[in-house]
């Protein structure tokens, strides 16, 4: 062999080594590498030696000496422990490679696993207390009403919500003992708060305090915004940027107390409009507390941003084990509609909120060079000088090298100044930020700015504070304004001043951004439950960020109140009234509070119409649930569907996923989801005929009568036996069996669509109305 042939010999075998070399280390990386997972251990039952409870550092010990069995040295154990779980339920939170994730998995008394995901949980952020019937008799004027007038006693009967203690995710509610340290002070409105961060510090690294604070305070807006809502202090004189809105504002519960439990952070090196992030493993350990604190009630404006198995879900989790405290839980059902099956929060142990409009507006016409006016809204102050100024298509004014769907979006550098300077442009909705657009057109050279609605979102309107003169328009008068344009040789447009404009018909109507029903979790759980304000509302801001959530730098306006939109807004309304109800029925289950705020849900709008959607078409039970709530009549509703925390562990059982509770066995055959004792119906696949089982408690007059009514999904029959159910005093229990039966014509029919179709039953005794939703999908 040549010398040349010895070198390509030995280049030839260096190459495989380093080939590999590289291999194995690459391997190695991903053996070494740690990420956060959650290890569920079930409950506390195992947490006991010779019948005596284990404190709280041997449980912590105990978590140690699983994570010793799968690191090599005690220092690593402890390091690796993120949290310990040890109140409520029994697990931790730790930093683990996939293999000894996996070993511990293999452990007979780990229930389950699951890995911390960045981008899992986000906050759901988009006159609510009058148009929901909330108000003493007209005393809140305008700023945030929501639906006609509740008797005057409702409130005063609650005692305004006075010794329940709203608890905050940045905002969840409680009422204890436990908290009187703190209210020997006086009636303060906010008795405590914590912060969670170990899991943002571990995938982030070390907080930026220019991002956020390193404390339970809110440089975001969003906590302030929700726990105001269920809990602010009655406020004269409050409004938005540029006066809208104004009047006297109050939280839904005005007396109850705030503990905050802040668990969601600014992600790093991205502005706040782009939204923030929480971890699994932080809200754990909020919520683990939170339930060892005594609280009644938790209101939570988060959710996942896609559906996840309930062992996957933190939420449901930790509200599970708070069922079993008897504490409600309501939660956000997520801002990725109109879509179908988008919902998050789907647990039944879980009260879970869609959002919908109130009956206010606030309207600022576009006014084209033809004479034309089109209807817009808008919370900008900024004003343009009156006259028309030239109006142009964002796509029409793309940069060299920039396609026109993209500027149609208005995306960042997406427009071209020399095209842009001194004109209105209209831009489509989507992708980025309402109030990201108008800063594009600002930085070139807009002088105004237009939303326009994408088919989607139909007509609903989120109004934002924006940089320049603005409005936003429903689709169809989107639609208008392009047609003006692509018609018109010089397009000219003028932006007239905004204007608050209150009883506005149709209200309320669910929006689109509201995420939908089916449950895909598990489809015989109709979600969601009930809908709630949740479109442009007014509650107060933290001074940390500013109105637009972009920087200080960008954006240097500062609020005490502002305006959002979203189900995270809807959520904490239905929050109050459970405070509410709580104060006046405080040996109520939390199920059965769940069960009159949607057994006495309204399904009409102010014209005495069926609730619509953002088409303008009706809506169904998977945007509204059992419809739009009604606090005043859910304090007296007749009768409740009740739950226990054994009802939900049964459940559990039924979702294939036992040891939650490991002092609960499950049985061989667990009853289906459809057996839960639900105060609605759904049934995914029906074959012929289905028989389901309710049970009914009366909380109303001690004697009563009720009757059985229906109307049921189109081509389907539903029959209660007994079809009337008498009680003879207060808590009597009846229980009866609803038989579901498609028509014989509708299963001959080969071309019968497969979709869901909705109805209602209702037992009524004259006095009451106690009415389910009903969702039927065939085979």
């Amino acid at each position: 062999m040549d010398k040349n042939g010895a070198t390509l010999q030995f280049y030839h075998f260096l190459s495989i080594f380093i080939i590999i070399n590289l291999s194995f280390s690459y391997c190695k990386a991903i053996e070494d590498h740690k990420e956060v997972y959650v290890v569920n251990l079930g409950g506390h039952s195992n947490n006991n030696i010779n019948g005596v409870a284990k404190t709280l550092s041997e449980i912590e010990e105990n978590h140690h000496s699983y994570l010793l069995s799968v690191k090599e040295t005690e220092e690593d154990a402890k390091a690796s422990l993120l949290y310990s779980y040890k109140h409520s339920f029994n697990g931790f939170a730790a930093l683990l490679t996939p293999q000894q994730a996996s070993k511990l998995s293999e452990m007979e008394e780990v229930v389950w696993i699951s890995k911390s995901e960045p981008d899992k949980y986000t906050m759901h952020t988009t006159r609510s207390w009058e148009f929901s019937g909330l108000e003493e008799n007209e005393r809140i004027v305008n700023s945030n009403n929501h639906f006609g007038h509740m008797p005057a006693d409702l409130l005063s009967k609650a005692r305004y919500g006075e010794q329940v203690i709203v608890c905050g995710q940045n905002q969840r509610a409680l009422v204890t003992k436990e908290w009187d340290q703190f209210q020997n002070h006086g009636r303060e409105y906010l008795i405590g708060a914590r912060y969670y961060l170990k899991g943002f510090e571990q995938y982030y690294g070390r907080l930026n305090t220019s991002e956020d604070y390193r404390s339970p305070r809110d440089k975001d807006g969003h906590g302030t915004h929700t726990a105001s809502t269920v809990a602010g202090r009655t406020v004269h004189g409050a409004s938005a940027l540029g006066g809208f809105a104004n009047g006297t504002a109050s939280g839904g519960a005005p007396l109850a107390r705030l503990a905050i439990y802040k668990v969601c952070w600014a992600i790093p090196g991205k502005q706040k409009a782009v939204g923030n992030t929480c971890f699994m493993e932080d809200m754990l350990a909020a919520m683990d507390d939170a339930i060892a604190d005594g609280v009644h009630l938790m209101s939570i404006s988060i959710g996942t941003t896609k559906p996840v198995n309930y062992s996957d879900d933190g939420i449901a989790i930790g509200a599970l084990h708070a069922a079993k405290k008897n504490i409600t839980v309501v939660c956000s059902a997520g801002n990725s509609g109109p879509g179908p099956g988008t919902l998050s929060n789907p647990a039944p142990w879980i009260l879970t909120v869609g959002a919908s409009s109130v009956d206010r507006e606030f309207r600022a016409p576009v006014v084209l060079g033809n004479g034309q006016r089109i209807m817009g809204e808008t919370v900008t102050p900024s004003k343009l000088r009156r006259k028309l100024y030239p109006l142009a298509y964002a796509a029409d004014l793309a940069k060299p090298g920039v396609s026109r769907t993209n500027a149609s979006l208005c995306l960042e550098n997406s427009l071209s100044p020399e095209k842009a300077k001194g004109k209105i442009i209209l831009c489509n909705r989507g992708n980025n930020s309402r109030v990201g657009k108008g800063k594009v057109v600002k930085q070139a050279g807009g002088v105004g700015y237009i939303l326009g609605n994408d088919k989607a979102s139909g007509g609903e309107v989120p109004c934002d504070a924006h940089f320049l003169p603005a409005t936003a328009l429903t689709y169809n008068n989107a639609m208008k304004v392009l047609k003006y344009i692509m018609s018109t040789k010089n397009p000219r447009a003028y932006i007239m001043p905004a204007r608050t404009v209150l009883h506005t018909k149709p209200a309320p109507s669910v929006a689109g951004f509201s995420s939908r029903g089916p449950n895909v979790i598990e489809p015989n759980i109709l979600k969601p439950d009930i809908t709630a304000p949740g479109l442009n509302i007014l509650a107060a801001w933290s001074g940390g960020d500013s109105p637009s959530k972009f920087s200080s730098d960008i954006d240097p306006r500062i609020v005490k109140y502002n305006i959002l939109s979203g189900t995270s807004m809807s959520c904490p309304h239905v929050a109050a009234a459970v405070a509410l109800l709580k104060a006046i029925h405080p040996t109520w289950s939390s199920a059965a509070i769940r069960s009159a705020l949607m057994t006495t849900a309204g399904l009409t709008n102010n014209m005495g119409e069926g609730l619509s959607d953002e088409t303008g078409g009706l809506a169904n039970s998977f945007s509204y649930g059992a419809g739009y709530f009604r606090p005043a009549k859910a304090a007296d509703p007749g009768l409740v569907y009740d739950a226990s925390y054994v009802d939900y562990l049964l459940h559990f059982c039924n979702s294939g996923l036992q040891g939650a509770d490991k002092s609960f066995k499950c049985p061989p055959n667990a009853p289906s989801a459809m057996e839960l004792n639900y105060p609605s119906l759904s049934i995914s696949k029906l074959v012929k005929t289905i028989t389901v089982k309710r049970t009914v408690t009366n909380v109303g007059n001690a004697k009563s009568v009720y009757f059985f009514e229906s109307k049921p999904p189109l081509g389907i029959s539903v029959e209660a036996s007994p079809s009337l159910l008498s009680f003879t005093h207060v808590g009597q229990k009846k229980s009866f069996t609803l038989t579901v039966k498609a028509r014989s014509e509708l299963l001959e029919n080969k071309n019968s669509t497969k979709e869901y179709s909705f109805g209602w039953y209702s037992w009524l005794d004259g006095n009451h109305v106690v009415r389910s939703p009903i969702a039927v999908s065939l085979a």
